[in-house]
């Protein structure tokens, strides 16, 4: 358990830094995850573009008609392709919707939750499209 938390502690401090800086891709966190193989930054880059994209359609979607467990899950998985390639803004609009979830928040404030975390996103992917014209 101690190992547990101490392992969350350390990533969370390796992903301050896309957080501290409030840029959409935090390169320096990206260059380490990839251990600056330029070919993974850009098939990662690719992946959470496309991971994002479909992620998002499918949140968006009916607030009341969906399963919360499954919308966690969703969440859930964003969160984490965020934070492996240095989306610090989707990653914490992510948690706050997680959290709106788990509180058991009405759709309206959901929705915002939402409207918050595709801003983010499309932030991120615009930054990405800067970055790699191409994809």
């Amino acid at each position: 358990m101690a190992k547990s938390l101490a392992r969350e502690q350390e990533f969370s401090a390796a992903s301050a830094p896309a957080i501290a800086t409030g840029r959409a891709i935090d390169l320096v966190h990206l260059a380490r995850q990839s251990l600056s193989d330029r070919a993974l930054e850009v098939e990662l880059l690719g992946l959470f573009t496309r991971q994002s994209e479909q992620i998002m359609e499918r949140l968006a979607s009916d607030l009341s008609g969906s399963d919360r467990r499954w919308r966690h899950d969703l969440a859930h998985t964003l969160k984490g392709s965020a934070r492996a390639v240095g989306a610090g803004k989707v990653a914490m609009a992510t948690e706050a919707y997680e959290e709106a979830l788990y509180a058991g928040r009405n759709e309206d404030e959901q929705a915002r939750c939402i409207e918050q975390l595709s801003a983010c996103v499309r932030e991120a992917q615009a930054a990405i499209k800067d970055l790699l014209p191409e994809a």
